[in-house]
């Protein structure tokens, strides 16, 4: 089977969906790719799923909600997460061809209310997310410690005290450097532990929903959902983030 152009990938999301996405990168976020799979099934978790999620952290929560229902439908393909959320088109236009293969031998050709599956919530197109790798790059160029412009050299010769200037620039680059670095570490650190949180979460929401549909309840569930959906004080929800009542992070 040919593979679909770009054009063509993007008529085809932005009219199932009712989106505006001017960019097969921007299905990064993972929203898109879940709402395709409810398309076909009608029974996924749209409650849990941020169409409109800006940082990497969300997108990787939505992402589990889709290998969720992966394995709940036995769909034998791995979701290649952390290359999806970078937001690069490569990658994310072979998953998205991937997805429309997938769509066209499962669709039943039922109608679906994309808007009214996700409740109406904001779903404009994602901004492009720059990799934080770049930080480093572009703090140099704030600070003016980057690389060097050629012919610029001085013709004057040395001048007596002219080292201390390019000292204070190279330790300048060590710490841009090591913020940088240091960065990447605490990113990677709480994409880990937010992960481990929405599994337990997801796992703590289906028991809960088992027992409740038998008349049931668990103190204990009780208290876990309680721990995590508890604030600290002076903490509050952005109040331009579109938040649904079931969903938490």
């Amino acid at each position: 089977m040919m593979a679909v152009s770009r054009s063509d990938l993007l008529a085809w999301l932005n009219e199932l969906l009712q989106l505006n996405y001017t960019k097969i990168e921007q299905c990064g976020t993972g929203g898109a790719y879940c709402q395709i799979l409810d398309s076909i099934y009608g029974d996924l978790p749209m409650a849990r799923v941020k169409m409109n999620a800006k940082h990497e952290y969300e997108f990787v929560a939505n992402f589990k909600v889709m290998q969720n229902v992966f394995k709940a439908k036995k769909i034998d393909k791995p979701i290649p997460i952390e290359k999806l959320v970078k937001c690069k088109m490569q990658d994310n236009l072979e998953f998205l061809q991937w997805m429309k293969r997938f769509w066209d031998s499962n669709y039943g050709g039922q109608g679906y209310d994309a808007v009214g599956r996700r409740r109406g919530a904001p779903a404009e197109p994602p901004a492009t997310i720059a990799p934080l790798s770049t930080g480093a790059r572009s703090a140099s160029a704030v600070l003016g410690v980057g690389g060097r412009s050629g012919g610029k050299t001085p013709i004057s010769g040395h001048r007596a005290g002219s080292t201390q200037p390019n000292e204070a620039m190279q330790a300048l680059q060590a710490q841009v450097r090591e913020m940088s670095t240091h960065m990447e570490g605490l990113e990677k650190e709480r994409d880990f532990y937010f992960a481990k949180l929405r599994d337990i979460e997801i796992l703590v929401q289906q028991q809960t929903e088992t027992l409740e549909s038998q008349g049931k309840e668990d103190d204990n569930l009780k208290e876990i959902q309680k721990i995590l959906y508890s604030t600290e004080d002076g903490f509050e929800v952005p109040e331009n983030t579109a938040v649904d009542e079931e969903e938490t992070f």
